[in-house]
């Protein structure tokens, strides 16, 4: 087996699929379907890290050394006890001489003492350590939190306002045609959802809720749909004149 490129993530060892599935020499495709068979065994930050929009862009940036397609849009990361749980699933030689290998070569890395280090430089240390995991959590919130019902409300009003605004007002041609205005909102909410890469308007992330705010307020319909608002403006107030 050759030498792993080391990945660290949350201040620990862990491995990619492509590199769990060479240690255990399998195909990438068996560790996904032992994970998938088995998804209700695993857990989020015990056994395995997911990575996907700004946490996926954050690791390939600051794993360089790492290869991520960009064409991947989901990154699973395997701890130690990860790794255990698909060699128990494997359950073959060769994927448990890999496990052990992997124990004792990979994850466990040896600490640096500093036994000459006063209690003073000891218990700065300890603090910097500890700052740095609660800003690693902190972190992972803001990535992974979604906007309240307070700021769904006041997104949903901004794009209330816009689809009145880009239609001509609450008394045009445009605004009053149910199919025109309905098909306005769609467009702006399916603008919104492609741009931030969510389900629904109600998936925002918070740290995007602002940008969000500002995009909603600024949209404006292109294309065909423009085209329609304004023929739907103009053929009434032509027949008006």
């Amino acid at each position: 087996m050759k030498q792993i490129q080391v990945t660290n993530y949350n201040q620990q060892r862990v491995l990619t699929t492509a590199q769990l599935s060479e240690s255990f020499g399998v195909e990438s495709e068996r560790i996904n379907k032992n994970f998938h068979d088995n998804k209700f065994r695993f857990k989020e930050g015990k056994h395995f890290y997911k990575l996907e929009g700004e946490s996926l862009l954050h690791f390939r940036n600051s794993e360089p050394q790492i290869p991520v397609s960009n064409m991947t849009r989901i990154l699973y990361l395997w701890t130690e006890k990860g790794a255990w749980m698909h060699a128990k699933s494997l359950n073959t030689d060769q994927a448990w001489d890999a496990y052990e290998m992997l124990v004792d070569d990979y994850y466990k890395v040896k600490e640096v003492q500093y036994p000459a280090l006063s209690a003073e430089l000891q218990a700065i240390f300890a603090l910097d350590q500890r700052t740095q995991e609660f800003d690693q959590r902190l972190s992972h919130v803001e990535n992974n939190t979604t906007i309240n019902f307070g700021q769904q409300r006041q997104l949903a009003q901004a794009g209330n306002e816009v689809v009145v605004s880009v239609l001509g007002g609450p008394d045009s041609p445009a605004y009053r045609s149910n199919s025109l205005r309905g098909k306005t909102y769609s467009a702006l909410w399916r603008d919104h959802k492609d741009y931030f890469q969510t389900n629904s308007m109600r998936d925002t992330l918070v740290k995007d809720f602002g940008r969000a705010l500002d995009r909603v307020s600024a949209w404006h319909p292109q294309g065909r749909l423009l085209r329609e608002i304004e023929d739907k403006n103009r053929q009434m107030a032509f027949m008006g004149g």
